[in-house]
């Protein structure tokens, strides 16, 4: 082999011996690289194992599972102690509700199944189609002002109404349910309607009751007929509307559009003492009967109540409450069965929330003495006194609003608040 053929061989060695080298290399970098996401997998189930199986004494702390440096960037959840379900009552915040109206629909079928039962052909027509849908529970809401609880609210005034009043309506948005602010807390007002009961005020009212809102932007109207077994439905549908967009407001007062109210007698009230959050006061009556008298408008059949007394209510005419005490009232209601008088249906609401309601001599929801033609119910220094009075027609109750917040000289106020 000469000299040429040797630097021939040469050559090849090294070239061989430099390709092997890449090659080598390549493969190690490769190795390299596929490693990481292995790795970095092997490291993921090995912390999901972690968080999937914590320490029997983490149930009091804090469940920060991962470092800053992790591959699974995990937020950081509030501690949960041990026993809280158990030792305190559920809390309500703003995230536990639904946050907006979810019900969309109003298809509602009757419940067929109660036409074989004997006691169900037992009772009258009425009450018969109040059976055939009490299960329909929830309707649509046709107006909405979810930013009527938009902020601090002290007192909201939420008054039942019905499409055909707009009279009894725009007399108090004039006299004691006009929104203000008083000495720094506001007060809103709200009126409750259903749908026009017959289709001649379904046509023409509906349309005047729209424009109403236009101008007032204070009324919420849901999808069922106005009624007077359905005031029922009128109370859960509030305290359901109330949870879902009322989580700031203080206090609530509910009555009829046919009752004189004395704001300035109910912060008085408010602010003569502390009160707790299940404040519940009214003209409360107790041991009431249920009525058997069928000629009666409260007549009930045992078929719907067989107890010989009711749970402590408050008429209907008007009551102040906590609104803490009104967001338990909406899940209290929801585990009963609707009942046809909505006044005692809210007793047995607070009968399962085992809160009683108070009594106070200044809500007067049969006026303020039960002889009609008495001259004390048309005496003005009473009213003076007074936080509810029921029964006034829209002309009497501007009257005597004119009358009570006039140059009055009354001799003295009565203890009552």
């Amino acid at each position: 082999m000469n000299n040429r053929d040797r630097s021939r061989v040469y050559k090849r060695v090294c070239a061989m011996f430099f390709l092997a080298v890449v090659a080598l290399t390549i493969v190690q970098r490769g190795s390299i690289n596929m490693g990481t996401p292995f790795e970095l997998e092997r490291q993921a189930r090995m912390h999901g194992s972690q968080v999937a199986q914590p320490e029997a004494s983490s149930e009091e702390k804090p469940r920060l599972y991962l470092g800053s440096k992790s591959f699974w960037k995990v937020g950081r959840q509030k501690p949960q102690l041990k026993g809280w379900a158990i030792t305190r009552e559920p809390m309500i915040t703003d995230d536990s509700s639904p946050g907006n109206w979810d019900i969309t629909s109003s298809n509602c079928s009757a419940n067929l199944n109660l036409s074989s039962q004997a006691w169900y052909m037992g009772l009258e027509g009425n009450f018969r189609q109040f059976m055939l849908y009490r299960h329909c529970r929830f309707f649509p809401i046709t107006i909405n002002h979810p930013e009527k609880c938009t902020g601090e609210i002290y007192l909201l005034m939420v008054i039942k109404s019905v499409a055909t009043q707009h009279d009894r309506r725009e007399v108090i948005r004039k006299t004691w349910g006009k929104e203000q602010v008083v000495n720094g807390k506001t007060i809103k007002t709200l009126f409750l309607l259903g749908k026009p009961s017959n289709d001649a005020e379904r046509a023409n009212h509906q349309k005047l009751v729209e424009y109403e809102d236009y101008i007032y932007g204070d009324i919420l109207q849901w999808d069922f007929l106005d009624s007077f077994f359905n005031l029922t439905l009128k109370e859960t549908h509030f305290l359901k509307w109330f949870h879902t967009y009322c989580p700031r407001v203080q206090y609530v007062f509910k009555g009829d559009d046919d009752v004189f109210v004395s704001v300035e007698n109910i912060f008085e009230f408010l602010e003569g003492s502390s009160h707790d959050k299940n404040l519940f006061i009214g003209d409360v009556i107790f041991k009431a009967k249920p009525i058997r008298k069928k000629e009666n408008k409260y007549y009930i059949p045992h078929a719907l109540y067989n107890k010989t007394y009711y749970p402590p209510y408050a008429g209907g005419g008007g009551f102040l409450m906590h609104g803490t005490l009104a967001r338990r009232l909406h899940w209290a209601a929801e585990t009963l069965e609707l009942y046809p008088i909505d006044d005692v249906f809210l007793g047995m609401c607070l009968e399962a929330l085992q809160v009683m309601p108070v009594k106070h001599n200044a809500f007067k929801t049969f006026g303020l003495v039960k002889n009609k033609n008495s001259k004390m119910n048309r005496e003005p220094c009473f009213f003076k006194n007074m936080i509810v009075v029921h029964k006034l027609l829209p002309s009497d109750l501007m009257h005597m609003w004119h009358l009570v917040n006039s140059d009055l000289n009354c001799s003295k106020k009565a203890e009552l608040l």
